[in-house]
Parts: C-alpha cells; sequence; structure tokens
C-alpha cells in the first residue's frame, strides 16, 4: 500500500515550433490517499504516455531526431510516439511563410534606394531533414542573407528609376533566379515562391526629377494630340469646302435656261399664294433672269 499526498504534480517537458523547451506542470487532485501498485502502475504509465506523444498538425511536419540523427520518416499529420530521454521531435512549417524586409538597395547610377520586400517561400515536407541538417532551424536568416547578396547584385544593374516602373518585375525575377541557385548549393527543401519589392522610395532629388521628366512628357503629349486634332480638323474643312465646289460645278452643269424658267414660275407661284404684302421689282419678265436680253444682245 502506498500513501499519495493531495495532489500530484507532474512536469513534462514539451518542444515547441522552435525547439524551446517549455514546462507544463499537471496538478491532478487525488481524493484517494491509498492506491495499490496496480493503480500506482497505471497512473505511470499514462503519464509516461502524454510526456512521449507529439501530435503533427496540419499544415506542418515532424520529424524524430534521436541522439543528433534525423529520421528517415517525415510524419505529415497524427502523432508521433518518441523516448524523451534519447529523443525529440522537431515541428516545422510547411505553409507558405512570408520574410519582411525593409532595406537599402544600391543603383546602377551609384545611389541608394529604400524598399519594403517580401520573401515568399515554404518547406517541401519531405526534404525537411535536408533542410534542418544543412541550414539548422534558423533557415530564415540564410535566406535572408542570400536574399540580400543577389537583391545587391541584380538592382545594381538597373537605374533607380526602373526600380519604380515597368521593369520592377524583371527585377523581382531576377533577383527570384539568383537566390534560387545559391540556396541549392547550400540545401535541397526550400521552395522560393516569389520576390515581391511593395514599396519603392527613391532619393528626394531623383523623384523630384523623374515627376518634372513625366510632366513634361505629359505636356508634350497633350500638345502633340492638340496638334492632330487641328490637322485633322483642318482636313475635314478641306475635304468638306471639296464636296461644296463639286456639288455647286455639278448644279451649275445641270443648269440650263429652261430650267431657270420652270424654277422662275415656281417662285412666282409661290409668292402668289403668301398672304403677306410683297413688291416685287422685275423687268416685265422675271425676278430671277434680269438682265437676260442685254446678256443675249
Amino acid at each position: 500500500m502506498i500513501i499519495f499526498s493531495n495532489y500530484l504534480i507532474r512536469k513534462i517537458d514539451l518542444l515547441n515550433r522552435n525547439n524551446k523547451s517549455i514546462t507544463i506542470k499537471f496538478v491532478c487532485n487525488i481524493n484517494i490517499k491509498h492506491l495499490n501498485m496496480k493503480n500506482f502502475g497505471t497512473l505511470i504509465l499514462i503519464v509516461g504516455l502524454f510526456s512521449s506523444c507529439a501530435v503533427i498538425r496540419p499544415g506542418e511536419v515532424g520529424i524524430k531526431q534521436t541522439l543528433g540523427k534525423f529520421s528517415d520518416e517525415v510524419k505529415t499529420q497524427g502523432t508521433i510516439v518518441y523516448n524523451p530521454l534519447i529523443s525529440r521531435v522537431i515541428k516545422e512549417s510547411t505553409k507558405t511563410s512570408n520574410i519582411k524586409l525593409i532595406l537599402s538597395l544600391p543603383s546602377k547610377e551609384g545611389l541608394s534606394v529604400n524598399s519594403e520586400i517580401s520573401i515568399l517561400y515554404r518547406l517541401e515536407a519531405n526534404k525537411v531533414a535536408s533542410v534542418l541538417e544543412n541550414l539548422g532551424q534558423d533557415y530564415e536568416s540564410v535566406i535572408t542573407s542570400v536574399f540580400r547578396s543577389a537583391a545587391s547584385d541584380v538592382c545594381a544593374q538597373f537605374f533607380a528609376k526602373d526600380m519604380h516602373s515597368g521593369m520592377r518585375a524583371k527585377i523581382e525575377s531576377e533577383i527570384l533566379d539568383k537566390m534560387m541557385i545559391n540556396i541549392q548549393k547550400q540545401a535541397n527543401g526550400v521552395e522560393l515562391i516569389a520576390v515581391l519589392m511593395k514599396t519603392i522610395q527613391l532619393p528626394n532629388g531623383l523623384a523630384n526629377s523623374i515627376e518634372r521628366k513625366l510632366q513634361a512628357e505629359q505636356d508634350a503629349m497633350r500638345m502633340k494630340f492638340l496638334l492632330d486634332q487641328e490637322t485633322l480638323e483642318a482636313e475635314r474643312k478641306i475635304i468638306n469646302a471639296k464636296g461644296e465646289r463639286d456639288a455647286q460645278l455639278i448644279i451649275a452643269e445641270g443648269l440650263t435656261s429652261g430650267i431657270i424658267k420652270i424654277k422662275a414660275i415656281e417662285a412666282f407661284r409661290e409668292l402668289a399664294r403668301s398672304q403677306n404684302a410683297k413688291i416685287i421689282i422685275t423687268d416685265g419678265k422675271t425676278p430671277l433672269i434680269v438682265g437676260e436680253t442685254d446678256e443675249k444682245k
């Protein structure tokens, strides 16, 4: 027969994601003061089971390290049973992670351009052991160092204004390609997804110069638009005048003395129908062909 105190305190060391030891105290209120050996053994088995299990959640992988050597099996979900005296379980996330940096990048003309950068990456589940063996758990610092080197080499080949224009996508792509080459030389298992240059802050003098240049280009484009518009308007007027001239020529060619007399008669009829008072001065023949007799003579 064994006598216990009213409270049993059990300490269990667990490993969090960063492999830092966390001590958790389980406090069990035991009202029974007298336990036999069978119950005592069961209690020890339960406590020992909880102290040697690691739960791997979705989006994580777990790998067992026994006496410093990593296991060949990588657990993606579920539980891993291990001996806490000689083994530990290292958990790593396989979700897409974002490393945010704010740094100064060199340009081709020797200026420094401040930029906010995001590096998107994730670990390949079946190659976590390679990453841990070659880069350790502080692999993000290695990725950051590789980026700094690649970004300096690539940005030094471009002008500062290129980082603020449509060339930004090309700069991001070249930095990513250079990073992949350098990372693969050190370890397999780090998948680089993208390098994003989110904010670009140019030096004040350069920014003002670019703004003035853009304003001048906008003014030139506006002036060109006005000139093109005036040219089109002049062409429209010329075409219209030519059309009216051609129409007059066609009408003149079709006007004979007979047609003119018919039109004159029609005009007199319209005047006769009008109720308004009117005075018509003619040569006695028609108001539309005054002087016809003289011209024939």
